[in-house]
């Protein structure tokens, strides 16, 4: 079976990451991309493990080289995904799974739109975001606030996704999260599809 693509998106503290987890082993075989960041490590954060942490040069030298499949500025340090490990991925026939915002979802569709399937994950109100977002304890009030406004402007490209997800409880919204994965392997590209009709003619 060929590789696929999934990509999540949603407010930050909308649960992207408890839900993967929550559905990992019903999921099958996957590869979840590692974003390369210039921000500074969080408490408990390891390079490589989390994000790959580098400077702001450095992240700049590889836009130039090309070597990233989708790049974005988000509250003013850049987040990207590096095209090498994604590749090998798909040619093992992984789903790879992306949590990347609404910015960096519009680039791998223009780019692997054929192999892609997205979800956007949100909490049912913007008041219950803002709760979990203080309820976490990892930011002050004024990047809070930065996240809730980004929030207000990502909801509005809700429409340029195949499925939503409104996590009310992690249980449901991880059941819901497994048939969209499920789906997502099921997806063809059209050169895929185009090679099917090929040999399901024959010689015709």
């Amino acid at each position: 079976m060929p590789g696929a693509i999934l990509v999540l998106s949603g407010p930050s503290g909308a649960g992207k990451s408890t839900i993967i987890h929550t559905a990992s082993d019903a999921i099958g075989e996957y590869y979840f991309s590692i974003s390369t960041t210039t921000r500074s490590p969080r408490v408990g954060e390891s390079d490589g493990k989390d994000y790959f942490f580098v400077s702001r040069e450095s992240f700049e030298e590889d836009i130039k080289l090309g070597n990233f499949l989708e790049y974005a500025q988000v509250h003013g340090n850049y987040y990207g995904t590096s095209l090498k490990p994604v590749e090998a991925a798909l040619k093992k026939g992984k789903l790879v799974i992306f949590d990347i915002d609404v910015q960096g979802h519009r680039l791998i569709r223009e780019k692997l739109n054929g192999i892609t399937t997205s979800v956007f994950v949100t909490p049912p109100t913007l008041v219950e975001l803002e709760e979990r977002l203080h309820s976490r304890r990892t930011d002050d009030d004024a990047v809070i606030q930065k996240r809730l406004s980004n929030a207000t402007e990502e909801i509005c490209a809700i429409s340029e996704y195949d499925f939503v997800i409104v996590n009310g409880t992690v249980e449901q919204a991880a059941t819901e999260f497994i048939i969209v994965a499920n789906a997502a392997r099921l997806k063809c590209s059209r050169d895929e599809e185009e090679a099917f009709i090929k040999k399901w003619l024959g010689d015709k």
